[in-house]
């Protein structure tokens, strides 16, 4: 496999990093589109990365900090449709567990918008179990809450 380089986006990110983040994200989730200033307030609270091939973006990741009694986190590794299928989500899928595990979590939940069948297909190969299936207000296309069964599996 080709080397994937991973960049961290943080609160300090520059525009460039913190736009090539929000592409990846708009281009997967068009229901849901983020300005840069919402990326700018995603990259303060949640651990954000880009996924690079030769210089090329692939995809990005996400992971929100552990919460609540359960120290839950959410991890959620994108890669763009024409990049898919070569390992790039699996290994970003990874670094954002391991990363919500570093973190402190005990439980690993995802989102997938309902009509990503790649993503979904994804979530559930790795253990993922639906927990909820939602609108958000304005939105037509449920959203699709899942959690990781075995949270050892994970790792």
């Amino acid at each position: 496999m080709t080397g994937l380089d991973i960049k961290r986006v943080d609160g300090a990110a520059g525009d460039e990093g913190l736009e090539a983040w929000r592409h990846v994200h708009n281009t997967i989730i068009p229901t849901h589109l983020l300005s840069l200033d919402d990326v700018r307030e995603r990259a303060v609270r949640h651990h954000l990365e880009l996924a690079y091939v030769d210089g090329v973006l692939v995809g990005n990741s996400t992971v929100r900090p552990p919460e609540g009694d359960g120290a839950t986190a959410t991890v959620i590794a994108r890669v763009l449709a024409e990049h898919r299928r070569r390992g790039f989500g699996e290994r970003l899928y990874g670094r954002a567990v391991r990363r919500a595990r570093e973190l402190g979590a005990r439980v690993i939940e995802t989102c997938v918008l309902s009509s990503n069948e790649d993503g979904l297909r994804f979530a559930l190969a790795h253990g993922f179990v639906e927990t909820e299936r939602y609108l958000l207000d304005g939105d037509t296309i449920p959203w699709i809450d899942l959690r990781l069964d075995d949270p050892g599996a994970a790792t």
